[in-house]
């Protein structure tokens, strides 16, 4: 006899929770079970109502804002339960109502027929260090923008900087020195420089935090690695890994590529066949940490002091894999840059091949035994 299954699909929001059941079978209509609150104990009160029925339950919800609290909490208490990637939920292209009722029914109703797409959920240390990671992808847009609303202040006053880099140590004496006309002006210099100050600090407090902390992640012999190629720096290791988590899960490189956005989009039909530019799905921060790294290969290949150092205690492998890279990456850079492509065309292509570097040294280290 086969085993009953209840389906159970939940539209979770903040201060709420719609649930939808299908059961197995797929002739039985999927029904709306109701509302409840959105903290766990009315998800419980919920559950035990649903057991009650006899089946076995498998849950469902779209990954958000909430985290995965949920699925740590129904998994915890022993039953199946799947984060959905949102954007890979098939949906009806005239279907132009939406509801949460709606959305909890399509959910049970997909997971029965099995065509969703669960994402990997990341263990509560490894969320701790994205959570960190993220906080300075955070901190650095505050700063630029902190930096952005300085310069204009400056050139709406015709006030313009006339030396080589911004943000100098001559820009900031520069910025010193300044003075304005009016009192009211020279308060608002001062307090754009003062935001623009403690955006730096808190930036370069938290690169100093996750510098720290690497050493005692769990996944420190994975960000270690990684660093033996060149513009995989510490902190693009780091959130690397903290993103994407062990790069094992995919069965090829071509699979991490699509999941971090960087192949071409395609739109082809009969003997049309067009591609564009990259699709961009999936973790863009992980997308943007590879994007960073891709433009130091635009010089030639060699093997510096600061990778000589991060490359010190990593096996043979690693490194020859790392110098491949570079062999690799530093000359299809010039080779495109030669034929006249865009630059950032070229920086997409070359972060696509890291991600296919980064994928072997994962494979490499975590097919042999770790040494003391």
């Amino acid at each position: 006899m086969d085993k009953f299954i209840t389906f159970v699909g939940l539209d979770v929001h903040k201060d709420s929770i719609v649930i939808a059941v299908a059961e197995s079978g797929g002739s039985r209509e999927v029904r709306r079970y109701g509302k409840v609150g959105g903290d766990l104990g009315s998800l419980d009160k919920a559950v035990r109502r649903l057991v009650s029925a006899g089946s076995e339950l498998c849950f469902a919800y779209e990954a958000g804002p909430c985290g995965y609290e949920i699925y740590r909490h129904l998994t915890k208490l022993g039953y199946e339960c799947i984060v959905v990637a949102p954007s890979m939920i098939p949906k009806k292209s005239g279907d132009r109502i939406k509801t949460d009722h709606r959305d909890a029914e399509a959910l049970a109703r997909l997971y029965r027929a099995g065509e969703l797409t669960a994402v990997s959920v990341p263990s509560e240390d490894h969320e701790a260090m994205r959570d960190l990671t993220r906080c300075r992808e955070d901190a650095i847009k505050s700063q630029r923008s902190a930096r952005q609303q300085l310069g204009a202040f400056l050139l709406r006053h015709g006030i313009r900087f006339e030396g080589r880099a911004s943000w100098s140590k001559a820009h900031v004496n520069w910025l010193s020195d300044i003075r304005m006309p009016t009192p009211p002006q020279q308060i608002a210099l001062q307090e754009y420089i003062g935001s623009v100050k403690e955006g730096t600090e808190r930036v370069a407090r938290l690169s100093e935090q996750v510098l720290a902390l690497m050493s005692d992640w769990d996944s420190a012999h994975l960000t270690d690695s990684f660093q033996a190629l060149r513009g995989v720096a510490p902190i693009v290791a780091a959130t690397v890994v903290a993103e994407v988590g062990g790069l094992g899960r995919f069965d090829n490189p071509r699979q991490l590529m699509a999941y971090l956005g960087l192949v071409p989009s395609e739109h082809s039909s009969g003997g049309s066949i067009r591609r564009g530019g990259i699709t961009k799905t999936g973790n863009g921060h992980a997308r943007k940490a590879l994007i960073e790294a891709a433009q130091a290969y635009c010089f030639p290949a060699r093997v510096s002091r600061v990778i000589l150092r991060r490359q010190e205690r990593l096996s043979e492998a690693v490194k020859d894999i790392a110098w491949k890279a570079q062999l690799r990456l530093c000359g299809k850079f010039r080779r495109l840059l030669a034929k006249g492509k865009n630059r950032n065309t070229v920086v997409a292509a070359i972060a696509r091949e890291l991600a296919g570097f980064l994928w072997a040294i994962d494979r490499e280290v975590n097919t042999r035994p770790r040494t003391a």
